[in-house]
């Protein structure tokens, strides 16, 4: 079995850190590079881009909501179309960092009240995953399965990497639970690595509920700004290779994906 493991680094700012990126890029196959506007700055992304090179992980875009002090959490109400020219002017700043630095981009995700926004609505996810098809139609879109967000791709003809999230609960539709919920992050090490075992030997997660639900997924995202982050990814890591599969960046799972 072939799986990614991703994380979303790069989410500093100035001389604030957050997470250990360093330690985390010995673990994943590929990172998810704040933007600048929930996280992020030009020095810290070149230097995040410029780690994963030297790593060969690949380097995608974590594109979301202009909101430093929110962290990218609070939903700002804006119409779509302008929206996704914030997806544009992202991705555009993550690109000429990596192209300076003898790196391309190969995906992109959603983060925070934007993507659970997307995620919801067909309405702002076309326009958001057009955005990122004018762009670069190379560029695969990572994004948890059952989503508006992967309806828009297939419509639009953009591949894409269907994301199990590991540390948060997901309810009986296969959406993520709000994290304003009791239980929608899951920060208990032993109970995160049977939900990884699970979809990697039965391909199911169970919801919040209890109730078990089919999951297809090329990629496993674990969350790096949460305490013992480093030491739960190791441990994934090493569930994952001690039951025979191989760690691999999400652009060589998807790269003969069909596109139509």
């Amino acid at each position: 079995m072939q799986i990614d493991l991703n994380a979303d680094l790069g989410e500093g700012f100035g001389p604030y850190r957050m997470g250990e990126d360093e330690a985390m890029m010995d673990i994943v196959s590929s990172a998810n590079v704040a933007c600048g506007y929930h996280a992020g700055d030009p020095v810290i992304m070149d230097k995040t881009v410029r780690l994963a090179l030297a790593k060969g992980i690949d380097v995608g875009a974590h594109v979301g909501f202009p909101d430093l002090l929110g962290f990218g959490r609070r939903q700002i109400q804006a119409e779509p179309l302008e929206l996704a020219k914030y997806v544009l002017y992202q991705m555009g700043a993550l690109a000429g960092i990596a192209k300076a630095a003898g790196a391309t981009l190969t995906h992109m995700s959603f983060h925070g009240a934007l993507g659970n926004m997307a995620a919801a609505s067909y309405e702002l996810a076309e326009p958001l995953v057009q955005a990122v098809a004018d762009f670069d139609r190379d560029i695969i879109v990572s994004v948890s399965t059952n989503t508006q967000i992967e309806r828009a791709a297939d419509k639009l003809g953009m591949r894409v990497a269907n994301t199990f999230l590991a540390d948060r609960a997901y309810d009986d539709e296969g959406n993520l639970v709000s994290r304003k919920l009791e239980g929608a992050v899951i920060k208990d090490r032993v109970a995160v690595l049977e939900r990884v075992t699970q979809l990697l030997e039965h391909g199911t997660v169970t919801t919040i509920t209890g109730k078990r639900l089919k999951l297809a997924a090329q990629s496993i995202l674990l969350h790096g700004d949460t305490a013992g982050a480093v030491e739960l990814a190791r441990t994934v890591r090493d569930a994952i290779e001690e039951a025979g599969g191989h760690i691999v960046p999400v652009s060589k799972l998807v790269s003969n994906q069909a596109r139509h």
